[in-house]
């Protein structure tokens, strides 16, 4: 006696449900989330700092360039 798994025939809806799976998956993930917003937060208070103070703004382009910069290099060795 052999056993078949019915076939819809509709791969385009199984796809749409792994689809709508994953979504729901990255949806409920909070893995680097207060990573993300200690970033945004130092970004605010970088920007707040060099309307502020005029001085500090030089200093606060600086370390913005050199962390691009980082970035950019370690995103081109990645690949």
């Amino acid at each position: 006696m052999t056993y078949r798994t019915p076939h819809t025939g509709d791969d385009q809806e199984g796809n749409r449900l792994t689809n709508a799976i994953w979504r729901l998956r990255l949806w409920k993930d909070r893995q680097g989330q207060d990573l993300i917003e200690y970033a945004l937060m130092a970004g605010f208070v970088a920007v707040a700092a060099g309307a502020i103070m005029p001085g500090v703004a030089n200093s606060i382009s600086t370390i913005f360039s050199k962390v691009a910069s980082v970035m950019t290099r370690s995103a081109s060795q990645g690949s």
